[in-house]
């Protein structure tokens, strides 16, 4: 299939179909097209956080992916939603396949760029809290800071860090992140 129609509804199976000459996202059965290869600032952020999880992981049991990687959060053929987080953390190995993660990872990362705010703000932060994202970060470049939310009894719980503090990472327990080395 070419590209998806608008005001059409898409799940996985059909998702697997389409040009991968692009990248898409799913969100509740609408498809949204990704943009081009983000900035150097986005990569640059992106890399050290990459880094930062990925040393402090070395040994344990979770893992740290970055996009692009499929995250379908139902899990099956029949899911209307698959995203592609910048960063994801995934401490259950059985969720991992061949073509991505099937259910909801332990941890997103999405850092904000000017075409995927809204989404990533209010589209995935509802779709990540109901299908049991344990913790998601927004990180805005712009503003150098962070919004954490922690799921606890099946709500957000949010936390702003700027760009001067310290951020816990609240599902891997002894982990903290330096924003100024982030941001810097």
């Amino acid at each position: 299939m070419p590209l998806p129609l608008e005001n059409e509804y898409y799940t996985y199976s059909d998702y697997c179909t389409w040009d991968d000459t692009n990248r898409w996202e799913l969100i509740a059965g609408v498809p949204y097209m990704m943009a081009p290869g983000p900035s150097p600032q986005h990569q640059s952020i992106s890399g050290k956080l990459f880094r930062v999880l990925s040393d402090f992981l070395e040994g344990k049991s979770c893992q740290v992916f970055s996009a692009p990687l499929d995250v379908r959060l139902n899990a099956d053929d029949y899911d209307d939603s698959v995203v592609q987080p910048d960063l994801l953390v995934v401490c259950d190995q059985s969720k991992l396949d061949e073509k991505g993660c099937k259910g909801a990872p332990d941890m997103t990362i999405e850092i904000l760029s000017p075409s995927s705010q809204h989404r990533d703000r209010y589209d995935k932060f509802q779709l990540y809290r109901v299908s049991g994202v344990r913790e998601y970060w927004i990180v805005d470049t712009e503003n150098k800071t962070i919004q954490v939310h922690v799921l606890r009894q099946g709500d957000y719980i949010t936390y702003i860090y700027g760009n001067d503090d310290a951020v816990p990472v609240h599902i891997l327990e002894g982990l903290v992140i330096d924003l100024p080395f982030i941001f810097d």
